[in-house]
């Protein structure tokens, strides 16, 4: 008996339909599965723009994480779909993009004002047809900039949602958008502090700890003030620990103190380990290192090297330092602190609650 060429398609859409009237998925050989409206309640499928994939930096993975946590709830029940932001899509993901009745963004600093130039969100004209009516959610801008040039805010109104509410994480994402006439758009600050509640921040320490983790920017280095930086904790703390949160970090920080820290190794769970078992403060360059300190219950000082955390301090109360006030950072080691994060509440529970019709529906 010969075998069936392997180029032939079978549909077995009718085979599924048989089976208790359940007709879901039209399944076909080729892997792709498509939702159909049926006996059952149809399903709603969700794509979720993950900016972790393709990152090299540890800090989207505590974004998504949050992210997450919070679409699990709002969309219960339905299916989840994760397609990279930091790569460019191709046939795959546009027939994922292309059934999906949402399309969500989670976080970083991913927009910018000249995506034809430079754009850490992998897009252009051509994903257009795919990426139109997607929501926001925390999402940030690159980099103090001027407005959006003619092709970026072209871009942006025809992919960015006109229906829903978009989320970004601090005033200056919300200025540039509204600034290009995407006026759907409110501040509610990044997912990952959206349970750093008051009485969450009631339970950090307000005193010093005696061990502390530290971490550095390669990409924005100042050997000089990271140097100082370096000194200071070393002569305030009993042991300095590193986390690595981009692979560059390590050899930066490895110039400046070698062996003379230890070094956390490079992942997140290695990270939580360090801050759920060691009584440990926080000091360092990165947002998102600190953000989990905090989620931690861990005293912790931000140091400000651009518009990031800077932005995200200005409407949160974040505690956020410039690296460069070497004075007020060895002041913060001496001195009791108290944690107030000012979370944007109304804002935050007004995106949420625009999802609350489609649960009801289900």
């Amino acid at each position: 008996m010969s075998l069936p060429s392997l180029n032939v398609r079978y549909d077995w859409s009718n085979a599924v339909a048989k089976i208790k009237n359940h007709h879901i998925l039209n399944i076909r050989m080729s892997g792709n599965y498509y939702w159909k409206r049926g006996a059952l309640p149809a399903m709603k499928f969700v794509s979720l723009l993950d900016t972790s994939i393709a990152s090299t930096n540890l800090g989207d993975q505590v974004i998504m994480e949050a992210v997450e946590k919070v679409l699990l709830e709002l969309l219960h029940g339905s299916f989840f779909t994760k397609i990279q932001t930091h790569d460019v899509i191709s046939k795959v993901s546009h027939n994922i993009l292309k059934q999906s009745q949402f399309k969500i963004v989670g976080g970083t600093n991913l927009l910018s004002s000249n995506m034809d130039r430079f754009n850490q969100w992998k897009i252009n004209q051509n994903n257009v047809p795919y990426l139109e009516n997607v929501i926001l959610m925390g999402v940030g801008w690159w980099n103090y900039q001027n407005k959006p040039n003619l092709y970026t805010t072209k871009l942006y109104r025809k992919i960015l949602s006109k229906r829903y509410l978009h989320s970004v994480r601090d005033s200056y994402t919300e200025k540039q958008l509204r600034s290009i006439g995407i006026t759907n758009v409110i501040n509610t600050g990044c997912p990952s502090m959206w349970e750093l509640t008051s009485s969450h921040c009631n339970d950090i320490p307000k005193s010093r700890s005696q061990n502390v983790v530290m971490t550095l920017t390669e990409g924005r280095k100042n050997f000089h003030f990271d140097r100082k930086l370096y000194e200071i904790l070393k002569d305030q703390y009993e042991k300095v620990y590193f986390w690595t949160q981009q692979a560059l970090d390590y050899d930066y920080m490895n110039s400046i103190a070698g062996g003379n820290v230890t070094y956390v190794a490079p992942t997140l769970r290695s990270f939580d380990q360090l801050l759920s078992s060691t009584k440990i403060d926080y000091v360092g360059t990165r947002l998102h290192g600190g953000i989990r300190a905090l989620q931690h219950k861990r005293r912790t000082l931000i140091l400000s090297v651009d518009n990031r955390a800077s932005e995200i301090a200005k409407d949160t109360n974040l505690p956020v330092l410039e690296r460069t006030n070497l004075d007020a950072i060895k002041q913060w080691t001496n001195n009791p602190f108290v944690t107030q994060i000012k979370l944007r509440e109304p804002a935050i529970q007004r995106w949420k609650d625009q999802f609350k019709p489609i649960n009801k529906s289900k």
